[in-house]
């Protein structure tokens, strides 16, 4: 039974949430829909930190495509071998993980010391950081240490599969009860994640910028500025 709710139940549960709690703020509190910037408060350590994370986010996006989304079967039938395949997933994987991991510390590391960052962070900023680290970090965990060889366990044969059957409403269950505990723990932990999305600053992810290069610049003025003038 345990096994169903976690490989069937919670994963509808948890986009469930993800998806009405969308339609909820993008209904109701619109205004919400952002992630307004702190740069403001430090520009130095956010400097690092930011490109790190969110390039080192979007290289392992793309690697979990490829990895789960797409069957191996495409990769064999181009001549891809499983062997060259694994090793571009385990240097390409650790280098986007370890992106991902120094860039959230560094990011954490800044809400916590510099007060005006800290002042302005709320309980919902501290957790998204916190539970991406835990996701990500447990991710690259795997790659790192954990996936060496095809031969000690191929995702693509028991999670891939598992995650393409929820998408047909035929969730194969079976496929993860005999799958390594980091792996199950960092699939539950990841879609724990998600169902947070909309209650944090991590729903701007799925808002697409297209008209962002065409904005006009923001202007910030001092108030001494303003002040000389009254004078």
């Amino acid at each position: 039974m345990s096994e169903i709710f976690w490989w069937v139940i919670f994963p509808y549960l948890t986009v469930a949430i993800m998806i009405f709690g969308l339609l909820y703020r993008f209904a109701f509190r619109q205004l919400t829909w952002a992630a307004p910037s702190t740069e403001f408060f430090e520009k130095k350590w956010l400097r690092f930190g930011s490109p790190l994370f969110h390039w080192g986010i979007i290289f392992a996006f793309i690697g979990h495509v490829m990895g789960i989304v797409i069957p191996m079967e495409f990769y064999r039938a181009l001549g891809i071998s499983d062997h060259l395949y694994h090793i571009g997933a385990v240097y390409g994987g650790s280098l986007a993980g370890i992106m991902v991991v120094v860039g959230l510390v560094i990011l954490l590391i800044r809400k916590m010391v510099f007060d005006p960052v800290r002042v302005h962070a709320t309980f919902a900023d501290f957790f998204s950081v916190i539970a991406l680290l835990i996701v990500s970090g447990v991710g690259t965990y795997m790659t790192v240490f954990g996936n060496y060889t095809p031969a000690e366990f191929d995702y693509r044969a028991s999670i891939g599969p598992w995650f393409r059957s929820l998408f047909i409403l035929d969730p194969k269950y079976q496929l993860m009860t005999a799958i390594p505990f980091v792996f199950k723990l960092h699939t539950i932990t990841a879609f724990g994640l998600f169902a947070s999305i909309p209650f944090t600053r991590l729903v701007h992810f799925y808002s697409l910028p297209v008209t962002y290069v065409n904005r006009a610049p923001q202007q910030y003025r001092s108030r001494s500025q303003y002040k000389k003038k009254s004078v």
